[in-house]
């Protein structure tokens, strides 16, 4: 469902000779990286507070049980009806089927990466209900048919340039100037009354705490407060392993989600909601659901090689700092989540047959686990992907032999030091001015950029020499 027909290298292809797509990367991802390095610097306890982090998730984790009856029973004592769902098409049929029941003509929905997995925007354009995506980023992604390209910045792959004339035709009084401001003020008029007239309001959750039944939700726009107020019905969906045990620890995590996510100290909008509007509340719904789903997280509980991928906050660090994902932006990675984070859950949700690629793109430079927030081996995740697709006999034939020749060839000194000389040789044949633009063997690497040229001498031989290696 998540993966695209065309595979990963055609799709990586496509996105490299997209010129406008890198601008657009390195616009958003550029700044959020620089961002987080500056938030970090001036927040001294970042790696205590990271620790505690860590420490938080690997505890729920291990009493998972626990705390999600817990969090259940809380949440129905709160007035809240809660749903259980163990695969994503089981979850989007909940949903759908409440808003069935609200009669609901329209519904509004807030960013949510667990609704992008469970498939839930098709599945309420299936049933007829129009659905109107209310934070602006998610609404770009709506008026221009695509999918989120980042956990955070969904419509990243867009320049203003796009989303101007997007909007230009598209929204009703569309803008005049070409400024920002202008175009947010085009967007909030086309969307206000949406807001305010939906039957339906659907959300995910950043946390859910444990001891109260209540869920947090994390914005910068403020829709997700106004989505969910007037509305008569509020739905959450949230993955299981979003738990936390009480408020205090979710305020933990929430120092560590903001900074590694947006490099602010804070959100403008951190909000909880517990239960429906009670007696004297002057707004709120009248009903709220919470859809728990598992969708292949128990089977991650239960396997020692993934289980430490379900401390992940979401945060999007590991992708703002991935030179691949700098290189090929989010749809190149073909399932809902993108990046480091997404070549070791698409396997999970898509089936490792059909995601192989995905840790193979990967360079292990380990700058992802370096900025998670609560230090996910990354690397050493997607290495045992690697691992799992050559034992299961994934590897096409033609690399099982070459790395076999590579084996062989490397347990022979004299040969391999033979081999890397005339190799070394050959290539500086085909360098200019340091660079190698085309050379045969290099076709799939030097048709977007060009390749380093190799040295006069070998490492060793200089090495041997008493050379310094520059």
């Amino acid at each position: 469902m998540h993966t695209a027909p065309i595979g990963f290298k055609a799709r990586a292809d496509e996105a490299l000779a997209d010129a406008t797509l890198k601008l657009a990367i390195t616009r958003t991802a550029g700044n959020a990286e620089r961002k987080r390095t500056a938030a970090v610097a001036d927040f001294a306890p970042f790696g205590a507070a990271r620790e505690r982090g860590k420490r938080i998730k690997d505890h729920v984790i291990a009493n998972l049980d626990h705390y999600l009856a817990e969090f259940e029973r809380h949440a129905t004592a709160a007035g809240s009806v809660v749903h259980w769902a163990a695969t994503a098409d089981e979850a989007a049929r909940i949903v759908v089927e409440l808003c069935r029941q609200a009669g609901a003509k329209r519904v509004t929905r807030v960013k949510s990466m667990l609704g992008e997995e469970i498939g839930l925007p098709h599945a309420l354009d299936a049933a007829g209900i129009e659905r109107v995506e209310t934070d602006l980023a998610e609404h770009i992604v709506q008026l221009g048919g695509d999918r989120p390209s980042h956990i955070v910045w969904p419509s990243m792959h867009r320049t203003r340039e796009q989303v101007s004339a997007m909007f230009k035709r598209a929204h009703r009084v569309p803008h005049g100037e070409e400024t920002v401001e202008a175009m947010v003020d085009s967007a909030r008029r086309e969307l206000r009354g949406k807001f305010l007239s939906a039957d339906v309001a659907i959300s995910g959750a950043n946390f859910l705490i444990a001891d109260t039944g209540a869920t947090c939700t994390v914005t910068n726009e403020g829709n997700a407060e106004l989505t969910t107020t007037p509305p008569r019905v509020h739905i959450v969906t949230a993955g299981i392993e979003k738990l936390v045990p009480t408020q205090a620890h979710a305020f933990a995590m929430l120092r560590l989600l903001v900074r590694s996510a947006t490099g602010a100290d804070v959100t403008q909008y951190t909000t909880f909601h517990c239960g429906p509007k009670r007696t004297g509340d002057l707004d709120g719904p009248e009903e709220c659901h919470i859809v728990l789903v598992d969708n292949g997280r128990t089977r991650m509980l239960r396997d020692a090689a993934l289980r430490e991928m379900l401390r992940c906050i979401r945060c999007g660090a590991c992708m703002n700092h991935c030179v691949v994902f700098r290189q090929l932006g989010g749809h190149a990675y073909g399932g809902t989540y993108p990046g480091p984070m997404g070549a070791v859950l698409t396997p999970v949700f898509d089936g490792l047959p059909a995601s192989r690629d995905l840790a193979h793109a990967c360079t292990l430079n380990g700058k992802c686990r370096e900025v998670c927030p609560v230090d996910i081996p990354l690397p050493t995740l997607l290495r045992g992907w690697r691992d799992r697709s050559w034992r299961e006999g994934l590897e096409p034939p033609a690399m099982r032999v070459g790395l076999g020749v590579y084996a062989w060839a490397a347990q022979r000194p004299a040969l391999w030091r033979l081999g890397t000389a005339v190799a070394v040789r050959a290539m500086r044949w085909f360098g200019r001015d340091g660079w190698i633009r085309r050379m045969p063997g290099l076709g799939a690497w030097t048709a977007h950029r060009d390749f380093p040229a190799p040295a006069p001498r070998t490492f060793m031989a200089m090495l041997r020499d008493g050379e310094t290696p520059r």
